[in-house]
């Protein structure tokens, strides 16, 4: 499997120059990944309103639904297929996904009058990560309009491989009727087949002329089958529509404009099947109710052969039950006191979530050569040109990704900072599944330790962004949140041991629960996914080795943020009387932007190569402690002994430098027109980051100061969050207002997140205080982003500081979906 390859491969090598790992210590972690692919290995497409695929590189057969009103002669135009912003869907939510086995999701197209639900069920094993089912039914939303819906499923290569349709009808020129079958092989997958077949069936009244030549096709199937190059399948809208289009024209060219046959008719796929066909699509109209089933199969799971669509019915009921008792055992919403319209929305926020994890696998665009000018210090280059700033992009060699993504309608990529914020509710729910997508990002370091902050891993990738975003830099990097993932990881092991920590057995004892071989051995067959989220929790050798395989590649990112994100401290008259060394700047911004930074338009100081940034130098605070507790868990005495005078260092300058006494906040520094070192205050989120990072000691003056802002109506404190930027600053709202007005919750969490597991906890003069602003702050969040999920049936990229609605792409279950933590205060 490719990706055991990669841990086998290349990371061995790394393992055995640092740190204490062994062979052993990788062979284990193949072994667990191995059972951990069994239900990994088939995913949705998130990018899409329903699609499958493998987690295999470049070679997966491809799975995806359309569909279009059939009440007119203009419904075709309004194709549904990847999620699209401009659908104006009332909604879609996974209301129910386990991450492994089973999945429901509710798609409401009012326009179309179509209520669509997808039950989706995975059967685990066999070398092939298993087969699948699903079922996709629809109903009207108004029951007074009619349901007229043409639904398109279609079945296609990635890549290289087979397949073909193995359904036979007497005359394929008018459609199939029946059940359809396909069967074909790939080489990671082996052999394959596909059923489709119609568990309720549904036909429309026929409308309009031509009824005695066209009658009985509305109870068939149309079909097409084409043969598409390799890498082309996503373009499956494009390719549809092309083949209706062309269908249509010939009827009308036989009947005239002015006598054109029932809709149903005329935007039917043609009922071709070319020669060499790899890609085939079958289209059906329907009335209501109705249910398609689909069931991909593989000879390796015997368990899934021959499944039916009753068996799917009890599969999905068994699930959604037991997936409905671990959402409560897990956050115990319900035991808190919570409505069940609350409950049921914290579970779309966790099923969209998980149904928001996809895989990715193309080439990327990366330019080593650009540079801004005041990105770097005054260095040659090899020719002694001065800094080579020219924009040479290049396509990389093709690379793997199984992330999280932010929002399926914009965002259906990897972003570094988000998936920080992912891990925490992934990791609470699949402790084992966030660490599979931990370790799919670390395999993504370089040999210098940089990764890129977003992942637009091949065409179909790139199809969904601006071309002024494609590029990535490899001197830009964005807020290490990564180690957020690893650092839960820990608190769940020290809360699961049956015995006492020490430095000695930080996991525990390690015969606690049997040798790591009995346990992988009696996981191999199960199918649980609660059994299999926890492998790496219930073995300390297992959880040992993972650390062990992921810290060198870690420390070397670490110290990639200290090599190329260092700031000039000595220059400009700066004079720390702590640390001579620790100082921080983003590079790759712009005279507006500071995108690196994750707060992209936040008011910063005049472009400069001796500014310094707040926000940069708590994450290094962050980064730099997250290090250390790992280098304690994997034995590196050494490292732990860095860590923590590079630790000291920067929470030295933290306020040496960046702590203003005139202004009261924690401020940026620039550089003046005099050449001298200045505070450029802007509060907001960068001017409150040492406490939203738990960073100043509870007896912190200046913890009295950030708090009384975060509570003032006029700077930060709002019935439905924190703003982004003070409501007094002459920015506020300004501009494109990104950051600088608007709530966004992974911020909000994070001071919700210090004051309840340390202001709020611990002793110090503003305890009160803070258990306080912990309390009304977190009603008002997850009251506000209820109200308007109930109110607009999405969950959003941010929300408005003056009226809690919510504001620009949706749905956002990214970290948005952090309210379900905030809900059952799991920090």
């Amino acid at each position: 499997m490719a990706f055991i390859a990669l841990v086998a491969g290349p990371k061995l090598a790394v393992v055995r120059a640092h740190g204490d790992a062994t062979t052993e210590a990788v062979d284990l972690i193949e072994e667990y990944t191995a059972i951990s692919n069994s239900s990994l290995r088939w995913l949705q497409r998130p990018n899409l309103y329903f699609g499958m695929r493998a987690r295999v590189q470049g070679d997966s057969p491809l799975f995806g639904l359309a569909w279009y009103g059939m009440h007119d002669y203009n419904g075709y135009q309004k194709i549904r297929h990847s999620c699209e912003q401009g659908d104006k869907l009332a909604s879609y939510n996974w209301v129910m996904h386990d991450g492994r086995t089973a999945g429901v999701q509710h798609i409401v197209d009012a326009e179309n009058n179509v209520k669509l639900t997808i039950d989706l069920l995975k059967t685990p094993g066999g070398l092939e990560g298993g087969s699948w089912a699903a079922r996709i039914s629809g109903e009207p939303v108004d029951p007074a309009r009619p349901l007229r819906v043409a639904l398109i499923t279609y079945y296609g290569l990635e890549g290289l491989g087979t397949l073909q349709l193995d359904s036979h009808d007497e005359d394929m020129e008018e459609g199939i009727n029946g059940p359809i079958e396909l069967s074909g092989s790939v080489s990671s997958l082996g052999l394959f087949s596909i059923r489709q077949v119609e568990s309720v069936k549904s036909q429309p009244n026929f409308r309009g002329q031509h009824a005695d030549e066209y009658g009985d096709l509305l109870d068939r199937t149309s079909l097409t089958g084409i043969a598409v190059p390799p890498g082309t399948a996503w373009r499956a809208k494009e390719i549809l529509m092309q083949d209706i289009v062309k269908a249509a024209q010939e009827k009308i060219k036989r009947h005239g404009q002015e006598s054109p046959p029932d809709p149903a008719i005329l935007f039917s796929l043609p009922n071709d099947l070319n020669t060499g066909a790899n890609f085939f699509a079958f289209q059906r109209t329907h009335g209501s109710p109705f249910a398609v089933d689909i069931f991909y199969e593989t000879e390796s799971t015997p368990a899934a052969r021959g499944m039916d669509s009753a068996a799917l019915t009890s599969g999905i009921a068994a699930s959604a039950e037991a997936y409905n008792a671990r959402f409560e055992e897990t956050f115990k919403l319900s035991e808190k006191g919570y409505s069940n319209s609350e409950v049921d929305f914290a579970k779309a926020l966790t099923s969209s979530m998980m149904g928001g994890i996809g895989y990715f696998y193309g080439p990327s665009i990366i330019d080593r050569n650009f540079r801004h000018p005041y990105d770097e210090d005054d260095e040659d280059d090899e020719e002694g040109n001065g800094n080579r700033r020219e924009p040479k992009p290049e396509l990389t060699e093709p690379a793997e990704l199984y992330t999280s993504t932010p929002s399926r309608s914009f965002f259906p990529r990897g972003f570094y900072w988000d998936e920080g914020f992912h891990l925490m509710l992934v990791g609470a729910w699949d402790n084992d599944l966030s660490l599979e997508i931990l370790r799919s990002w670390i395999n993504l370091i370089d040999e210098d330790g940089w990764v890129g902050r977003e992942q637009i891993l091949g065409e179909e990738a790139r199809s969904k962004v601006p071309q002024e975003f494609q590029t990535q830099y490899p001197a830009y990097g964005n807020p290490p949140t990564l180690p957020m993932g690893v650092t839960n990881f820990i608190r769940r092991l020290k809360s699961r041991s049956a015995s006492e920590l020490t430095p000695e057995s930080p996991f525990g004892s390690d015969d606690t629960l049997g040798s790591p071989s009995e346990m992988l051995a009696s996981l191999s067959s199960t199918s649980s996914p609660k059994a299999l989220s926890e492998v790496l929790l219930s073995s300390p050798p297992l959880a040992r080795a993972f650390l062990q395989v992921i810290y060198p590649k870690l420390r070397k990112h670490y110290y990639w943020f200290r090599r190329t994100q260092r700031g000039q401290l000595r220059e400009w008259g700066r004079r720390p009387s702590g640390s001579r060394t620790e100082a921080y700047r983003w590079r790759g911004r712009s005279e507006d932007h500071v995108l690196t930074s994750g707060l992209d338009d936040y008011p910063r100081p005049k472009p400069h190569e001796g500014e310094l940034h707040v926000d940069l130098m708590s994450w290094m605070a962050f980064f730099t402690r997250t290090m250390k507790e790992i280098a304690e868990y994997t034995g590196e005495a050494e490292d732990v002994k860095e860590f923590e005078k590079i630790e000291a260092g920067i929470l030295t300058n933290l306020d040496d430098l960046h702590w203003s006494e005139e202004q009261k906040m924690y401020c940026d520094l620039g550089v003046d027109e005099v050449e001298e070192s200045i505070h450029v205050c802007n509060q907001g989120y960068i001017s409150i980051f040492p406490f939203l990072l738990g960073l100043l000691e509870p007896d912190s003056p200046n913890l009295g100061a950030i708090l009384k802002a975060v509570r003032d109506p006029g700077q930060l404190w709002t019935d439905y969050g924190l703003r982004s930027l003070s409501r007094d600053h002459p920015l506020y709202g300004s501009g494109e207002d990104y950051w600088r007005s608007p709530i966004w919750i992974p911020l909000n969490y994070l001071a919700l997140q210090s004051l309840y597991t340390r202001y709020a906890k611990e002793p110090g003069p503003y305890q009160t205080q803070a258990a306080e602003i912990y309390d009304e702050l977190r009603s008002n969040i997850v009251r506000n982003v209820h109200k308007e999920f109930v109110r607009t049936g999405y969950a959003w990229e941010q929300y408005d500081a003056a009226t809690g609605e919510g504001k620009r792409s949706h749905p956002f279950t990214g970290w948005t979906s952090l309210v379900t933590l905030i809900m059952a205060e799991q920090y």
